[in-house]
């Protein structure tokens, strides 16, 4: 049975998808970025855990998140080409509006990733 997508912070991954809108995490395969300890090949999400930030909202290392090589790396340009998502769109929100905002706002259009 597939879950149904909820407004939850704790479903905001590290590189600002919304895990509570993913298909892996609705069919129960994945238990969502934060939960999800065998993605420990995932520099982004190694590199806040040991920053100790919830996301990279939080990082105050580079002024424009592109600069970081962990974000803006060959993969993650894959990504968003094939899934057509902006995780720096995501971050953006996340400093704007907050966690909660993004959360409701991602739960309520039923989005994983902003266009």
């Amino acid at each position: 049975m597939k879950k149904e997508i909820i407004n939850d912070t704790k479903l905001i991954a590290y590189c600002g998808l919304y895990c509570g809108a993913c298909n892996a995490y609705l069919k129960g395969k994945c238990k969502g970025c934060i939960e999800n300890t065998k993605a420990s090949w995932c520099k982004i999400r190694k590199c806040c855990i040991e920053k100790s930030i919830k996301s990279c909202s939080d990082c105050n290392e580079f002024k424009e998140i592109n600069n970081c090589k962990r974000f803006n790396n060959l993969i993650s340009k894959m990504f968003k080409l094939i899934f057509k998502s902006n995780r720096r769109a995501c971050i953006r929100m996340i400093q704007a509006d907050g966690y909660e905002n993004f959360a409701k706002y991602m739960s309520i259009n039923q989005k994983q990733s902003l266009k």
